[in-house]
């Protein structure tokens, strides 16, 4: 049955009508696709939320938005300095210009603080200590598209440059005696971000097609071949992209920049690596076999398998991120796993077809052909052809090698991989979505020179709601004892239930730092003691915290909880996967094993890259899950395919033999994936976004450990050591795993 199913599955891609009608059938997918549905890129939501609507800061802003209306709009705070003090003169012109957006506000503004009502002593209250800073609050309406958002802020800017004798908004900080302009705050952050990742869409495009192209061309040196992968991804992102758009369009699902980023890259590269398994087959097919259609035939009976397991175990792990209940790993999900799934398909139908037609020349100057046809040729030009040579390659030396030292490998590469797992308990983690920012955008600038001139808790105090049912309590009083706070505004009370009373607490730290997050449940414990010893009944649900700390803090909570819940399914899903198409519970144990190994190498070793090498003081919180679903499914992936090969040839094969022809054969066409898989995700390290760059480096390092080290040493070694219990509880290779010991 299964052999039936294969032919006729042969048939329809690569028969002779049947490989004409798979490509237009996927090019008039495409077509229709396109012409009926949005772009992707043109339904991103950069303003998605993260956290769920029930977690505690989430709460509090509910809360907030109902009680303090007048606090819920989207501040930008425009940031005026000067290194050698604000004179009377700029003051003046800061004035005018508060005026300018009093009276004539951009679309969405909400409010502007009147400066220019302000008699000059008073405004100069509002400088910093040193006199060199001033902050313009200006509020856009809530709600207010991010588009609206961007078009008012630049509007700033050119009323700035009206205004000014020098334009404000270029001049840098370094300049001396020069008034200096940065719109940062919710508004300016956001404005900027988004503006930061749709100019690295088609660079990282651009960019991803070179690398794979150049790398094809070197490591195959044939531009048909090269190019057959790409037209394969190139046709897959045709169908992908429009799907995306038409699904988030409908509302099903939601994406940011971040995560269409990130399916180019791991579209391009995981594609490429599934093309070059079935090329690599096709290519061995075509020394014994002069029919192409055979070839193809007899290619996609030894690898289709392998690669639908391969794109399953990619899929399934990706849809685990649907559990996620933090946003932005929750909207990698679906693009992630759909793209895989149609790239998947695109190798097992469109690649084959492509290869069916082109046939030999795919690899053209460098013909593969039977013994036969190069000795008709060789006639033909009137030469003698030589008896082949039986030289052994990198591959077979290195089976070789295993066979004959698998203890000594096996040990050498656990103590590599070993010593940089231990690096991946020192890395410092950090839930400030400013600091994946470059140092020079505006926002950043701005953020920074706030946060240098006034007390860092200004910059984002914490906001304090409690329900006090209308008793006298101590709140104030006891938030204001507290060693890090530095200032407790007065209390407001609510506009609908005055017995809801909104305090502003300032920390004397960095109200994004590590140190600050830490000191949220404290905050919350301090005024539920307070409300208790106030005679105040459920304290506890009459206390709410919100503000940018309160909100990393439940980032910190929410994306730990992530891990704990999606890990294990994950790997229980590849765990069963591997089981079924292995039959082996032993070989499942030490491939999950060896990856698992390889993530925390990857870790570890990126963390001395750019933290010891590169000075990078802390990598955001979420990263070791990104890292984890892709390195963990990925790397399986180069395993199954050398370990599948084994498998094969152990059924015919003494067990040492099959070892040193499988991770021959698989060698070189999974370290030419490698490279390439690794190349695509190093392009995230150009682009501007440190948590893209931190990112891409992390796991371009696991993929190059996989290919290099765990894929081609590593597993091999343990396989030789178990011998016939790498099989078990398989029956049939139980006989010759102990034949295999017999004749070594």
């Amino acid at each position: 049955m299964k052999n039936k199913w294969l032919k006729i599955y042969g048939n329809t891609v690569s028969g002779k009508k049947g490989r004409w009608v798979v490509i237009f059938t996927w090019l008039l997918f495409a077509a229709v696709l396109n012409m009926t549905l949005p772009q992707a890129n043109t339904q991103k939501n950069e303003m998605a939320a993260n956290l769920e609507s029930t977690s505690p800061s989430q709460q509090a802003k509910k809360v907030a938005d109902m009680e303090f209306p007048a606090t819920s709009g989207i501040p930008a705070l425009l940031t005026w300095y000067k290194s050698t003090g604000l004179t009377n003169e700029d003051l003046s012109l800061i004035q005018k210009y508060s005026m300018e957006l009093d009276k004539n506000p951009v679309s969405s503004q909400d409010s502007v603080v009147p400066f220019y009502q302000f008699p000059l002593p008073v405004l100069k209250q509002q400088l910093s200590q040193d006199g060199t800073t001033l902050i313009l609050p200006v509020t856009f309406k809530k709600g207010t598209d991010k588009e609206i958002v961007a078009d008012g802020l630049s509007a700033f800017k050119e009323k700035a440059e009206s205004i000014f004798p020098q334009n404000p908004n270029k001049a840098k900080i370094a300049d001396k005696d020069k008034l200096l302009l940065r719109i940062t705050g919710p508004a300016g952050i956001s404005t900027d971000a988004t503006a930061l990742f749709s100019q690295g869409d088609l660079s990282l495009l651009f960019g991803t097609v070179a690398i794979v192209l150049i790398l094809l061309l070197l490591i195959y040196r044939s531009p048909i071949l090269a190019l057959i992968p790409l037209l394969g991804v190139g046709i897959a992102y045709g169908v992908i992209n429009p799907i995306l758009g038409g699904i988030a369009k409908a509302g099903w699902i939601e994406f940011d920049s971040q995560a269409l980023s990130i399916m180019t890259v791991l579209l391009f590269g995981a594609g490429t690596d599934y093309c070059l398994f079935l090329i690599s087959q096709f290519r061995n097919h075509l020394l014994e076999e002069k029919d192409k259609l055979i070839a193809m035939k007899l290619s996609l009976k030894g690898a289709s398998g392998a690669i639908a397991m391969s794109g399953l175990t990619v899929v399934f792990s990706l849809l685990m991120l649907l559990l996620s209940k933090y946003g932005a790993i929750h909207r990698f999900a679906i693009p992630f796993s759909l793209s895989i799934l149609i790239m998947m398909l695109a190798s097992l139908t469109l690649i084959p077809a492509l290869l069916s037609i082109i046939g030999r020349a795919s690899f053209y100057p460098f013909l593969p052909r039977t013994r036969e046809m190069q000795e008709e040729r060789a006639q033909k030009k009137g030469k003698t052809l030589l008896p082949p040579k039986n030289k052994q390659g990198i591959g077979f030396r290195l089976g070789n090698l295993i066979v004959k030292k698998p203890i000594h490998l096996m040990v050498f590469t656990l103590l590599f991989l070993g010593i940089f797992a231990f690096f991946s308990a020192k890395i410092v983690y950090t839930y400030d979505t400013l600091s994946a920012f470059p140092k020079d955008m505006p926002s950043r600038e701005g953020f920074n020179i706030i946060s240098e001139h006034f007390n860092p808790g200004e910059l984002a105090p914490v906001q304090v709601i409690v329900q006090t049912d209308g008793k006298t309590n101590t709140v104030k009083n006891d938030l204001g004892k507290l060693t890090y706070v530095d200032l407790v505004s007065e209390g407001k009370q609510g506009a609908k239930n005055i017995n809801i009373i909104s305090y502003n607490v300032e920390m004397n730290i960095n109200p994004y730092s590590n140190k600050a997050m830490a000191h949220i449940p404290e905050l919350r414990k301090t005024v539920k003691n307070s409300l208790k010893s106030a005679g105040i009944t459920n304290a506890s649900q009459k206390v709410w915290i919100g503000g940018l700390t309160a909100e990393q803090y439940d980032t910190e909570q929410t994306t730990n909880q992530d891990s704990k819940i999606i890990i294990p399914i994950v790997l229980s899903i590849i765990a069963v996967l591997l089981l079924v198409y292995l039959r082996s519970i032993t070989a499942t144990a030490y491939l999950i094993g060896t990856v698992l190994l390889s993530y925390f190498s990857a870790l570890g070793l990126g963390w001395v890259l750019l933290h010891y090498i590169f000075g990078v003081e802390a990598i955001q919180g979420f990263i070791p899950l990104y890292a984890f679903v892709f390195i963990v499914a990925l790397g399986e992936d180069y395993n199954i395919f050398m370990i599948s090969s084994i498998w094969k040839k152990s059924k015919r094969l003494p067990l040492f033999q099959a070892i040193k022809e499988g991770v021959a054969e698989s060698g070189s066409v999974i370290t030419s994936a490698g490279l390439i898989l690794a190349g695509t995700f190093a392009i995230l390290t150009t682009l501007p976004i440190q948590v893209l760059v931190h990112f891409g480096t992390i796991t371009a390092i696991g993929v190059l450990l996989d290919t290099f080290i765990v894929r081609p040493l590593l597993v091999p070694s343990i396989t030789v050591l178990l011998g016939k219990w790498a099989f078990w509880p398989s029956k049939k290779h139980f006989a010759d795993g102990e034949r295999t010991t017999a004749n070594e």
